[in-house]
This record gives structure tokens, C-alpha cells and sequence, in this order.
């Protein structure tokens, strides 16, 4: 029962809490054995995006369905279909898995929303290309309304696991509006499958993970050690690449160079990336932070990444500079919520790991003269995320403080002895 309820909290995202990809099956015709569909998945969350190499799609007839063929994706495999004769189904399996098509596929395969290479942006960063479209035709099926059978067991894969689908509901027909806006249509039959996203599903071992620094304390507070994994080339060889190895390039382009998993720089951490913040000035009325994404990973660049940040000072937010912004409100009015990401053909592109893989910005925040202050870590930030997945912070006993009171005190002391020294004089 724990676990149950462990599993569950994870899969809720206190930032994101109504974020969701909802899979929606719309039926658009009859034919003699079944009908035409269009299936598109919406990317409902603000700042989780699916990227290369893309979605995966799988489900399970209810009855004996096959595919006669597709338009803007593909089943990875066809099947049996040694008992059809003359016209050959595109697939004949009972749980067929559907890809998308590359950018570049002839226009006469596809459909709007498609061919993107599985990719699919948040709905904050880039709603135009938050959705992705198929088109499909099903055979050996119902006619009717009353005799189709809904898909059991959707599945998603965006692109590893960290999806949990939901069963098929049948919901009110889709309506659809012409461009000129003078005639509704509406599908004949539509269900809706809604997937949540779990982080803890999608990878056993965090993604990335916080370091700190600031102006007024030589204190560097690295990543936690082995937060993403420990270092161990003995035990586990090939685990990471030092950065100046001269087998770096066969590590790289060696045997799982198409593999998903990270290759990571060996580092104390073993993260792919490293978000780090530094309080850099404090002026009169306000104070600025630059902030560093790394990535360590050298077999990932990261296309469209995004970075959600909680701190209170957010409210105050003054200017941004070579990032965009989005204020994101998830607890209602409070307003301490960010959503940063790149500039497109500028710094949207995070590379793999070596020189160049890196991002960074400056943020200036004006001064809340009720709550700012340096003392006790108020400065850093709550929580960060990288693509929508919770960074490890450094633990908050760790965090560089302001220089130590004690000898603040001792200086007030000496003040107050060379006032009372003062006063004695004059009285003499």
C-alpha cells in the first residue's frame, strides 16, 4: 500500500499539477469493414516537452482490428498477415506500435500535425507544435457506434517510459470549424486517453542536479556527490569519459553511440546536466544572479530545453537577458514560479558535452524591502527543473551563508565600547 501511494505522489507534479497528454481518437468515416481515423496526442504540460528520438504509441485491440494503412506515422512492425490475400494490411498485430514519420516524408503521406520525428514541444514554450497527428484506417472492426469496440492498454514512450495512460473514454463528438467560420462539422465517434508523466518511472537515478555560489562567500557548494551515480570506471567500465581522454572520440562513436542512455563526463556528481547559481551583485535596490545550464552528456544536445524555476523574489523579476521568460502561477495568485528557455537560433540548442555545452543568463530582481534578504539561503532558489524533471538541490546546511555573525556581533560590540569611550570624554 505504501508503494502504491509512493508511485502515485510521484506522478504528481505540484508545478504542473493539471499537466497531461491527452491521446484523442476521432472517427471521421465509415468504410465496408470499419473506419478512418485521426489520432492526435495534445502536450498539455507547460514545460514538458517529448524530444528526439520521439513518441511511441502502442495499444491493444479489443477484437481482431488490423490496419489497412496510415498516413503521417507507422507500426514499427506488420505483423502475421499471411491470411489475407491480394490487398496486404499495413499491420495485422493485436498490440501494434505506431512512430511518427521524419521531417521530409512525401506530402502525399501526410497530415497536419505530423512528420515532426516524434517530437512534440510544451504547451507554454511553443503551443503551435505542442500536438502531433496521425491518420489511420481500421479494418475487421465495428460500422457502427454501437458496434465499435474501444483500444485497451495505450501506451506512451516519450521516448523511454515515465507515461502511464489511462483507459479509453468515449466523450462527446470532436467538433471541427471551417477556416471561414461559417460550418461546424463533427466527428462520428470520439474517445479520449489521458497520460500522466512520472519521474521517477522515466529513470531510477535523478537528471540533473543544483550547484551554488555567491558574492559574499568564497563557498562553492557543488552538486551532492554520486547524486546522478557514482563514478566507478573499475567495477563498471565505459560508466563515464574523462574530458581530456584520447579515447573520448571511440567512447563516444563506439558500440551504443544510438543508444539513449547518457554518456556522461566523470565527474564527482555523474549528472548530464548541471544547473548552477551564483548571486553575483547587490546594489541599492536591487540584486542580480547569473545562472550556468552544463551539459556533461556527450551523446545528447538538447533541442527546446527548458528550465522552471520557485523563488520568492520571482514577483519582482525586473529583466532577463538572452533567455526567454513565462510566469507560471501554479498555486493561484502566488507569483513565484518561472518558466525560462532559450532564444531560438541563438541559445535553444544546448550542446553535447566539451566546449560549447553551456547556456547562460543574468537575472535582476528588484529588492522587496519585506522580505529580501541574503540571510539563511533566501537567495537561492526552492526548486529547479531541467525538462520538466526535478533537480537534486544541495542540501540547505550547506548553502553559503553570509559572513559569520560572530564576528558581526564583535564588531557591533566595538562600536558600542567606542560610543561609550566617546561619551566619557565628552563628559570629562
Amino acid at each position: 500500500m505504501f508503494c502504491c501511494f509512493f508511485c502515485f505522489t510521484e506522478a504528481y507534479d505540484a508545478l504542473d499539477p493539471n499537466g497531461n497528454i491527452t491521446i484523442k481518437w476521432d472517427i471521421m468515416q465509415w468504410t465496408p469493414d470499419g473506419y478512418v481515423a485521426v489520432v492526435t496526442m495534445f502536450n498539455f504540460q507547460q514545460y514538458r516537452h517529448i524530444q528526439a528520438p520521439g513518441w511511441t504509441l502502442g495499444w491493444t485491440w479489443a477484437k481482431k482490428e488490423v490496419i489497412w494503412s496510415m498516413v503521417g506515422a507507422q507500426t514499427t512492425e506488420q505483423g502475421d498477415c499471411s491470411k489475407y490475400k491480394g490487398n496486404i494490411p499495413h499491420c495485422c498485430k493485436k498490440d501494434p506500435t505506431v512512430v511518427d514519420l521524419l521531417p521530409g516524408t512525401p506530402y502525399n503521406m501526410q497530415i497536419a500535425n505530423c512528420c515532426k520525428g516524434g517530437v512534440i514541444n510544451s504547451w507554454v514554450q511553443d503551443p503551435a507544435n505542442a500536438a502531433s497527428s496521425f491518420q489511420v484506417s481500421i479494418g475487421a472492426a465495428g460500422t457502427t457506434n454501437k458496434t465499435v469496440r474501444v483500444p485497451k492498454n495505450f501506451t506512451l514512450r516519450a521516448p523511454g517510459p515515465g507515461y502511464t495512460c489511462g483507459v479509453a473514454k468515449i466523450v462527446k463528438p470532436t467538433k471541427f470549424v471551417t477556416q471561414d467560420g461559417r460550418r461546424t462539422t463533427q466527428a462520428l465517434m470520439t474517445w479520449n486517453v489521458t497520460c500522466t508523466y512520472s519521474q521517477f518511472l522515466a529513470q531510477k537515478t535523478p537528471t540533473c542536479c543544483v550547484s551554488l555560489s555567491s558574492f559574499y562567500n568564497e563557498t562553492i557548494v557543488n552538486c551532492p556527490t554520486c547524486t546522478c551515480g557514482c563514478p566507478n570506471n573499475a567495477s563498471n567500465p565505459g560508466s563515464c569519459v574523462e574530458g581530456d581522454s584520447p579515447y573520448l572520440a571511440s567512447a563516444v562513436n563506439g558500440a551504443g553511440k544510438n543508444n539513449y542512455a547518457p554518456l556522461v563526463q566523470c565527474t564527482s556528481h555523474m549528472c548530464p546536466i548541471r544547473v548552477h547559481w551564483h548571486v553575483k551583485l547587490n546594489y541599492k535596490d536591487y540584486w542580480r544572479v547569473k545562472i550556468a545550464i552544463t551539459n556533461f552528456n556527450y551523446r545528447m544536445n538538447y533541442t527546446q530545453w527548458n528550465l522552471v524555476i520557485q523563488h520568492p523574489n520571482l514577483d519582482n523579476l525586473t529583466q532577463l537577458f538572452s533567455f526567454n521568460y513565462k510566469s507560471l502561477t501554479p498555486y493561484g495568485g502566488i507569483n513565484d514560479t518561472a518558466m525560462l528557455w532559450g532564444v531560438k537560433y541563438y541559445n535553444d540548442l544546448l550542446m553535447e558535452a566539451g566546449p560549447y555545452g553551456n547556456v547562460q543568463s543574468e537575472l535582476l530582481f528588484r529588492k522587496d524591502p519585506d522580505t529580501f534578504t541574503f540571510e539563511k539561503g533566501w537567495a537561492f532558489p526552492r526548486r529547479i527543473y531541467f525538462n520538466g524533471d526535478n533537480c537534486v538541490m544541495p542540501p540547505p546546511d550547506s548553502y553559503p551563508w553570509l559572513p559569520n555573525a560572530a564576528s558581526q556581533l564583535m564588531s557591533s560590540a566595538a562600536m558600542a565600547l567606542f560610543a561609550a569611550l566617546t561619551w566619557l570624554l565628552i563628559y570629562v
